[in-house]
């Protein structure tokens, strides 16, 4: 039974979060339901993560049993957890991928306040990096140029709401002359 579970399996990353340098959480997403069934677990977790790795200058570390690569941004905490005996260069390319994704996203600005206002965006470049714990992308122009095919398919884009409003004007305008 044992050696079942070092084969190799797609279901690489266990879970993903982003937490502000008090260690609270800001965006997090598990994908093995079974590792922390609970707000209240995953919660414990991540404070356990905070604490044992926000002051330390490594990028890699062993938690509870799991392997979690993270790195730290002005006020922002991002990690990527997965099994003991996952391959960390590859949940480091997931890292990587996620950080420059959202640097592009947030303008070079990926900090507590930005990433809370884009917060949207932000779910979708974590979506189409890992669906379901499996790695789909982990180029950050792939991911960029999949988010904004997304944001250009909105039917309501910037110069079709401002279209509305002058249209709207226009229909105030000739209601008052009547």
């Amino acid at each position: 039974m044992e050696i079942a579970s070092l084969e190799p399996s797609l279901y690489t990353v266990k879970a993903v979060f982003i937490l502000d340098n008090d260690g609270n959480r800001l965006l997090s997403k598990y994908y093995d339901k079974e590792l922390y069934p609970s707000m209240k677990e995953q919660k414990n977790f991540e404070k356990n993560v905070f604490n044992k790795t926000h002051k330390a200058d490594n990028e890699i570390a062993f938690v509870e049993g799991m392997t979690i690569v993270y790195k730290c941004s002005i006020d922002l905490f991002f990690c990527v957890v997965g099994s003991s005996q996952e391959n960390e260069l590859m949940l480091m390319a997931v890292l990587n991928c996620l950080f420059e994704s959202l640097g592009q996203i947030l303008r070079k600005n990926v900090e507590r306040r930005c990433l809370l206002d884009n917060l949207d965006g932000v779910f979708l470049v974590v979506d189409e990096i890992i669906d379901g714990g499996v790695i789909l992308e982990s180029d950050p122009q792939q991911v960029i140029q999949k988010v904004n095919y997304r944001a250009d398919e909105n039917p309501l884009s910037e110069q079709s709401v401002a279209q509305i409003m002058q249209s709207a004007k226009e229909q105030i305008k000739w209601s008052i002359f009547k």
